[in-house]
């Protein structure tokens, strides 16, 4: 046995080691009492009032006399998603130096069913948008090698944040909020099952760095951190200027014809799937859809497509893996959306 492995199996070791698990899960805690606590005051907010006000400074909302430009809105942004963000490189970095590929082996099981269960599970209660919840996917891949998963935990944060939900049923009532429950298990499970059937075996295998095998000691922490940090954002701020621009094309005005109905559908779903939003931002579009005179499968491409996955996370999904597979989870996202869209026309 090697000096090095040696090294990394004193008791001193296994000590720092069980430091910086409790860190961990002292970091987890952290971030579902944040949100949770959030959400509550908005949950509270709307049963006073029976709707839900968004914050006019990030997106271009119909009717909104504060016209702000891309960079602005961007910049307003990154302040409001600001502390969830900072939790998701916290968590990223610290699951990348503390959990080797063995350690996920044995965390997820074996076989296609179980590891997707597991994962999604595992991030349903964190709860982030899907920018913050988009380093969590780069580490975790990196480390365990299994697409599926990886993305199964970072499309289940937004997509079955147990809260919107609640709220979807709250203002939306019980036939849009099953639809909407329905396709984010689909969106969450199926497209990652199937984008890792698709693409798992043509991948290359992540080359763990020797950095990442040594004493996870705080300074060892802080260059996780940094790294996770250097990776992501930098493709997430572009991501979200990008989105800015492409939030100006949500449609809006009267929609008579039945043409014109099923293309808003199909503009809103399209639309919705790039755009980068904070948490809940889904609800008051589609709100502010339906107020516009669109059809309520447009409000349910929204409700499922714009929280599911952006363009931000999509551009780091396709770093840490090819664009291919980005592409591709975009495509089935769209389809889950016009899926719901259709599904809530029939019931």
């Amino acid at each position: 046995m090697s000096e090095s492995v040696v090294r990394l199996t004193t008791p001193a070791n296994n000590r720092k080691t069980l430091y910086l698990a409790i860190f961990l899960l002292t970091i987890i805690g952290a971030l579902v009492t944040y949100k949770a606590s959030a959400a509550l005051v908005v949950l509270q907010k709307t049963q006073k009032s029976g709707t839900f006000q968004p914050r006019a400074n990030v997106l271009p909302l119909p009717g909104n006399s504060l016209q702000l430009n891309a960079v602005r809105r961007s910049i307003n942004y990154f302040i409001l998603i600001g502390p969830a963000l900072l939790f998701g490189i916290l968590i990223s970095g610290t699951v990348r130096l503390l959990m080797p590929p063995q350690a996920w082996a044995k965390v997820l099981g074996n076989g296609y069913v179980r590891p997707q269960i597991v994962a999604g599970a595992a991030g349903v209660p964190l709860m982030l948008c899907s920018c913050c919840a988009a380093p969590i996917f780069s580490s975790m891949y990196e480390r365990s090698s299994r697409l599926g998963p990886s993305l199964a935990t970072v499309l289940a944060a937004p997509s079955l944040n147990p809260f919107a939900l609640l709220l979807t049923f709250m203002l939306f009532g019980n036939r849009i909020g099953i639809v909407r429950l329905t396709m984010g298990l689909a969106v969450v499970f199926v497209s990652s099952l199937v984008v890792e059937q698709l693409f798992s075996k043509n991948l290359i295998a992540c080359q763990i760095d020797s950095e990442e095998t040594q004493q996870p000691t705080p300074a060892a922490l802080l260059r996780s951190w940094w790294r996770v940090a250097v990776r992501t954002v930098p493709l997430i701020a572009g991501g979200v200027l990008i989105s800015m621009l492409v939030a100006r094309w949500l449609p809006a005005g009267p929609f008579d014809s039945t043409a014109a109905k099923i293309l808003v559908v199909v503009a809103v779903a399209v639309v919705a799937v790039p755009l980068a939003m904070p948490t809940f931002f889904e609800i008051p579009l589609a709100l502010i859809l339906l107020s516009s005179g669109a059809p309520p499968a447009a409000a349910v491409a929204m409700l499922i497509a714009g929280p599911a996955i952006n363009l931000p996370s999509l551009l780091t999904i396709g770093r840490a893996t090819n664009f291919k597979v980005a592409i591709t989870l975009a495509v089935l996202v769209l389809l889950f959306a016009l899926a719901g869209s259709l599904l809530v026309s029939l019931i």
